[in-house]
């Protein structure tokens, strides 16, 4: 089936990796690598940084939960901190909006599915003008991997899951993406994932860095 759209996470996909901020906010608060991620995983769906991107908490109700699921955890945590650092390294990749520029010109949707939360300093709302939809965990109340966001996604641009492409970098959230029929692309290197994109859909996506 020719693919119609193409889906991009935010964080780590159209900007600079959040993931990077939080190892380099983890070395310099002396904690273990690795530590904030996996209080994020083993809380779950219950835990703070799941509720914050549902927009179920505001930012100060958040810091204080997850600086005690932190400390419970043996890790000190200034939860502001964390996420002023993510803010700002939340720089767009000029190579991601080049072809996101391609992609439009060609006729074919564009969605960016993110988890954020609600506020400011996630980076994301001056990227609105390259997608056609743009889906918000914290505005949703749904996030990442719940399989109910990316059906949402799916009605919002109109198009089967077999019609798209996602691309994220976190492996657990494109799993659903294609059990429900997408095409997915990791991204760990963004010159990688774009030239895998390219070669998909058919067409020079601009200057890809290799």
């Amino acid at each position: 089936m020719t693919h119609r759209g193409v889906i991009f996470d935010l964080g780590g996909v159209v900007l600079d990796s959040p993931l990077h901020a939080i190892a380099r906010y983890e070395r310099d608060a002396g904690l273990p690598a690795g530590f904030i991620n996996r209080t994020v995983v083993d809380t779950g769906p219950a835990g703070a940084w799941a509720r914050l991107e549902r927009g179920e908490l505001v930012l100060e109700a958040f810091f204080a939960a997850f600086e005690a699921e932190c400390a419970a955890r043996g890790g000190a945590v200034s939860a502001g901190a964390m996420l002023e650092r993510i803010g700002q390294a939340a720089a767009p990749r000029p190579a991601m909006l080049e072809a996101l520029a391609r992609i439009r010109a060609r006729g074919l949707r564009t969605a960016a599915l993110t988890n954020n939360w609600s506020g400011e300093g996630d980076g994301t709302d001056r990227l609105r003008p390259h997608f056609h939809v743009f889906v918000e965990s914290s505005v949703l109340g749904l996030r990442k991997p719940d399989p109910r966001i990316y059906e949402h996604t799916c009605r919002e641009l109109g198009l089967s899951p077999a019609e798209l492409v996602f691309l994220d970098d976190i492996g657990r959230n494109l799993k659903p993406a294609r059990a429900l029929g997408m095409h997915t692309i990791k991204v760990e290197d963004p010159g990688e994932a774009l030239a895998e994109l390219e070669a998909l859909l058919g067409f020079a996506l601009g200057e890809v860095p290799r």
